[in-house]
């Protein structure tokens, strides 16, 4: 009788076969087992019940730490039982998903639907966030990050080709360029590329760093220069190319775009999100703004100095 209320049944028990990227706040690879107690008949009750709470507080604990290395180990979205195929057919998914953006602008520049410049904006500002969003679909760990990253190294090679005047694309040079110089190419497209390639293989995306240099390059750059055009009345004293307005579109569009994909990622278990990481976001896009409307970024382009600031500003406050 005794024996049959103090059986006990360990967490690592339960098990499910679906994907526990999507249905469990503890996936299964990161669930601990713990070897059954053994309750002697008196005090069961009392003894058995403190025991499973300690025990059950322990676990919950050492889950959060133990989770992002869980993770690590993670396969692909597709063919997670072949992850070499299943990154492949992620990277190729990626990749249209990406150059579909990029044709609709290509188009919108071929028709004359927007003002070259505002195209070029709007390319900027959604390319790299687009392509930020398909990150999940890799396998976690250095194979998905350089498969990924193979997406815009493809890219980095088409613009030098364009930039060099070895390929001849001229509605490519009309979304990408400010004046329609082909030229244009081989610095900030170029610089643009460069970043999220880099940010895909050396940070990935269980490091908040890679999520503040994409975000401030393209939602923050991007949002400076749409708003200070239309609003930037007021300029910065000491950069007349710049205005307050863009400024603080910059640093607003970078951190909001910084937060909502640090809860993006969280809920896959890359990392957990937290004021303090919310706060270093802050820290690094009123930094990059600050930067960016300095006459040293006209000097050598937005889209070089303010990934690195980003990237110099992410590695001390995080």
């Amino acid at each position: 009788m005794t024996s049959s209320f103090c059986t006990t049944h360990p967490i690592s028990s339960y098990t499910n076969n679906r994907d526990p990227r999507f249905w469990s706040p503890v996936p299964h690879f990161a669930r601990a087992s713990f070897p059954k107690l053994n309750y002697s008949s008196s005090g069961c009750f009392l003894s058995g019940r403190l025991r499973n709470k300690r025990r059950l507080n322990y676990s919950l604990g050492d889950l959060r730490i133990r989770r992002t290395s869980a993770v690590v180990a993670a396969g692909p979205m597709f063919f997670s039982d072949s992850p070499i195929v299943g990154d492949f057919v992620a990277m190729v998914f990626s990749g249209c998903f990406a150059l579909s953006i990029l044709r609709v602008y290509e188009e919108t520049a071929k028709r004359g639907v927007f003002d070259q410049k505002l195209n070029r904006k709007l390319v900027h500002t959604t390319i790299g966030l687009a392509f930020m969003l398909c990150w999940p679909l890799f396998s976690s760990g250095r194979q998905g990050a350089i498969m990924a990253a193979l997406i815009p190294a493809i890219n980095i090679v088409k613009v030098l080709l364009i930039g060099l005047g070895i390929w001849k694309d001229e509605a490519a040079v009309k979304s990408m360029s400010r004046d329609g110089d082909y030229r244009e190419l081989i610095k900030g497209p170029l610089y643009y590329a460069s970043t999220i390639a880099l940010s895909s293989v050396i940070y990935w995306r269980t490091s908040p760093i890679a999520i503040a240099a994409i975000c401030n390059l393209c939602a923050g750059d991007g949002m400076a220069d749409i708003i200070g055009r239309r609003f930037g009345t007021k300029k910065i004293p000491y950069n007349k190319d710049k205005s307050f307005a863009g400024s603080i579109a910059m640093a607003a569009a970078g951190f909001i775009a910084s937060v909502g994909y640090m809860h993006y990622f969280s809920m896959f278990g890359y990392f957990e999100e937290s004021w303090e990481m919310i706060f270093g976001f802050l820290v690094i896009s009123v930094a990059s703004a600050l930067v960016e409307s300095h006459p040293i970024s006209t000097t050598f382009d937005d889209n070089l100095m303010v990934p690195l600031t980003s990237l110099m500003v992410g590695t001390l406050v995080f």
